[in-house]
């Protein structure tokens, strides 16, 4: 049987076949992009573009980002170094309440582009956040009473029926967790306070670090600082980023690298008191 002759292709019949490819071609691209969208703008773009740069902060933490309840001015160490971050990168700043227990949350969902409030490096943080280089440290200490008979010093805490409070999502929790084999933890959550649990005994003591005792000191008579008689369990604080931005990163890296040797970050160390816990290297 003969094989039957094709008909060439028309001129309007190629036309039509290079289209239809075109069009393919077109949609396959703009799946591409849907499944993969372009790489949005920095963080540093953004701020520069909008003048301002979002800080998270936690406004209970005394001496680092405390508002205070009679002015609702906000004052810390942190609060006066985020200040020159703004006039470094020639901005405003704009604060963003947060927590230690939303903390990973409000960074990564981008609620705010750097938390500053004396961040500790913890494993499990740093598994979700980018951080900079340390600028202070702290270890832990114990909050009692003058009047407490149960906790007078350290060796007191780990005993069977003492009531140990930690601030719920601080680094103190999961440490405590893993070091106490006798006393109770006691988690606490806002609109819960430390400071309120033990002064009405549901708690016996409570673990917090150098700035926040120190400030709690000033201000409260009735309270007593017992401190380790050797490191318990120090821990470096940096500054946190949302991580998939290396040039953000950079930036608040090298603005803690400029504090450091110009002498801004001991300075504001000084004024709250927190110059013993400056890392200067």
């Amino acid at each position: 049987m003969a094989k039957k002759q094709e008909t060439p292709a028309q001129p309007w019949q190629r036309l039509a076949q290079k289209s239809t490819r075109l069009v393919w071609a077109v949609s396959a691209v703009a799946g591409m992009l849907a499944t993969h969208p372009a790489t949005a703008a920095g963080v540093l773009d953004r701020v520069k573009a909008t003048g301002s740069v979002r800080v998270c902060i936690w406004p209970d933490y005394f001496g680092v980002s405390h508002r205070n309840p009679n002015t609702q001015q906000l004052e810390g160490v942190d609060i006066d170094l985020s200040s020159e971050l703004g006039k470094d990168l020639k901005v405003n700043v704009q604060y963003v309440d947060s927590s230690f227990v939303t903390l990973v949350d409000d960074v990564t969902t981008d609620r705010c582009d750097v938390a500053m409030f004396a961040v500790g490096m913890l494993a499990q943080r740093m598994q979700h956040l980018k951080f900079s280089r340390p600028y202070m440290q702290s270890d832990i200490y114990a909050i009692s009473t003058k009047s407490n008979r149960t906790v007078r010093q350290w060796s007191d805490i780990d005993q069977p029926g003492v009531l140990v409070g930690v601030q719920g999502g601080t680094f103190m929790e999961p440490v405590m967790k893993a070091k106490l084999t006798q006393a109770e933890m006691v988690v606490i959550k806002p609109p819960l306070t430390r400071e309120r649990e033990l002064e009405a005994g549901r708690i016996d003591v409570f673990m917090t670090d150098f700035p926040y005792s120190r400030r709690l000191l000033s201000n409260a008579d009735w309270a007593k600082l017992i401190a380790p008689p050797a490191p318990f369990s120090v821990l470096p604080y940096g500054y946190a980023v949302k991580p998939g931005d290396d040039a953000w990163l950079a930036v608040i890296d090298g603005f803690v690298a400029r504090i450091k040797k110009d002498g801004r970050l001991r300075a504001a160390a000084t004024r709250h008191g927190l110059l013993p816990i400056v890392v200067n290297e």
